[in-house]
């Protein structure tokens, strides 16, 4: 299966407090893979923040408490959340954001998940007393206290004349990075995996292989490695999923461009 899930999530309401397990929790679930994710945050109301890991000092008992109480703030950390920003969230990690948020939401592809809901995800229905109470039981064996992700601007390297490159996010799983051209400057971007080309500003103009198109605001296109590189028209505001050769296409140009291994570190799991 294709190993990256892009998502644009506009967050109107508030999200299930919820999260994802890793490779072992999917295993024993018969599935393949655990889920990491990142939000990359587009749009946010003033005052929006997002539920994201637990408080430092709260342990498993005082957890489940909380989470039968569906007192979430006693024990889970609130972050404000700015667009531009970006979380990077491992597997295991208790979360939620909304509302008023628009994210595009990057994730090592996988279908698992626990929530700690009354309520069903996908259509607000209720819950039984039953099943609610093995939902909690199975999302208290794979919650991960330690985790407390926090927002992070990301890394700018200037490409060209009004051309700028920003590493969002990194880790084993994917890459997500932001390029924007604020004039007639093209984007020249070359590439040795598949990259998922998302729009988030106008229409652009896009060529790669031979082809060219116009790509419309939030929409996507998937690049195989075979194309191995792409050119959009300035003005330009897209981002770039894929996942990476950390060293080659994370470490190497950050080390390039002057950043320490304590900064490179801020974009996720990158070994450092």
């Amino acid at each position: 299966r294709f190993p990256l899930l892009i998502k644009l999530i506009d967050a109107a309401g508030t999200l299930p407090v919820h999260l994802h397990g890793d490779d072992a929790d999917a295993h024993a679930e018969g599935q393949p893979h655990g889920k990491t994710e990142a939000w990359h945050i587009l749009r946010a109301a003033p005052g929006a923040t997002a539920l994201c890991g637990v408080r430092e000092g709260v342990g498993a008992d005082e957890l489940r408490r909380a989470l039968e109480d569906q007192a979430f703030d006693r024990v889970m950390r609130r972050l404000p959340v700015r667009a531009g920003q970006t979380f990077y969230v491992p597997a295991g990690t208790l979360h939620s954001f909304g509302p008023d948020t628009l994210v595009h939401e990057i994730d090592k592809t996988s279908a698992v998940r626990q929530h700690a809901m009354h309520w069903n995800m996908e259509d607000g229905s209720d819950v039984p007393e039953q099943e609610w109470r093995a939902n909690l039981h199975a999302l208290m064996a794979q919650v991960k206290l330690e985790p407390r992700p926090e927002q992070t601007p990301g890394l700018a390297v200037a490409v060209d004349d009004g051309v700028q490159q920003l590493f969002c996010c990194a880790g084993p799983y994917f890459a997500l990075e932001r390029w924007t051209a604020g004039s007639t400057a093209p984007v020249r971007r070359s590439f040795a995996t598949a990259q998922v080309l998302t729009n988030v500003g106008r229409p652009v103009r896009v060529r790669s292989g031979g082809w060219s198109g116009e790509l419309g605001r939030a929409s996507t296109l998937l690049l195989p490695a075979a194309l191995g590189a792409v050119e959009l028209d300035g003005p330009a505001d897209v981002l770039f999923g894929y996942l990476p050769d950390l060293e080659r296409d994370v470490h190497a140009p950050l080390r390039a461009a002057g950043y320490p291994p304590e900064l490179i570190a801020t974009l996720g799991d990158v070994g450092v």
